[in-house]
């Protein structure tokens, strides 16, 4: 005679059994623990998972977030005055069919030159502070330090094409003009040249799936990242001039 049936056999006609049927019903607290109480061994009741591994983190915020904010009408003149008097630099853009202008292989002095990039340099230091902490890195003792930083300008059909920064860890730009219509910066998945037979993405997919990530900043913001993510500046569509201010920081 199984456990909980009496002498009828389980059809309820004798004492035992009816007994039994007025017992109340035993519940676990939580559905789940009935589950496993019947699973076979290994079962695992956990809802599927999906993490995100490796991840591309972007920095973005107002120079005004750390100090006083800058006189951007004196920087924006500054790199006007700059481009307009280097003319090794106008030289090296010549030469290398660079259309506009940077400062980038001619003028390695910017904040000696001018107060208003010494004051700037002061407060990038500050942002590229807070993203070392954010990406966790360990300095064993050293720092992260400025190597260089330039004046890039870029009128009507200017382009930046695909590049990295090598040698650097943490590479960016504060943004000094940016008429409508100027360009956006374009960032690309690390991760391109692995892909191999993959499809491509979605066109409405989240933005962290995306091949490629388009960031349109605004005048006084900063944006930084990590040196080897490889990015450029589409070609410039505003009559207006697209001016900016990059560098690269390194660790010594």
């Amino acid at each position: 005679m199984g456990m909980g049936v009496g002498r009828c056999g389980g059809l309820g006609d004798c004492r035992a059994c009816k007994a039994i049927a007025r017992r109340p019903p035993v519940f676990c607290e939580n559905p789940l623990d009935r589950i496993v109480a019947i699973a076979p061994r290994g079962y695992d009741n956990d809802m599927s998972q999906i993490s995100s591994l490796f991840v591309t983190r972007l920095y973005r915020a107002a120079l005004s977030e750390f100090g006083k904010p800058l006189d951007g009408e004196e920087l924006h003149s500054s790199c006007l005055i700059i481009a307009q008097d280097d003319e090794a630099g106008q030289d090296w853009c010549e030469d290398n069919d660079y259309a506009g202008y940077t400062s980038y292989a001619s003028l390695s002095d910017l904040p000696w030159r001018f107060p208003i990039f010494k004051d700037l340099v002061k407060v990038l230091d500050k942002h590229v502070a807070a993203f070392v902490k954010d990406v966790a890195f360990d300095l064993d003792g050293k720092k992260i330090k400025l190597e260089d930083i330039w004046i890039n300008i870029l009128p009507e059909g200017g382009i930046h094409t695909s590049h990295i920064h090598p040698h650097s860890v943490i590479s960016g730009t504060t943004y000094v003009a940016m008429p409508k219509g100027a360009s956006a910066i374009k960032f690309e998945d690390p991760r391109s040249a692995m892909m191999m037979a993959a499809p491509v993405r979605k066109s409405d997919a989240r933005e962290e799936l995306r091949s490629f990530v388009y960031v349109a900043p605004e005048v006084g913001e900063v944006l930084l990242w990590e040196s080897w993510l490889r990015h450029e500046v589409p070609m410039n569509m505003s009559e207006g001039e697209r001016v900016s201010v990059s560098f690269n920081y390194g660790w010594s």
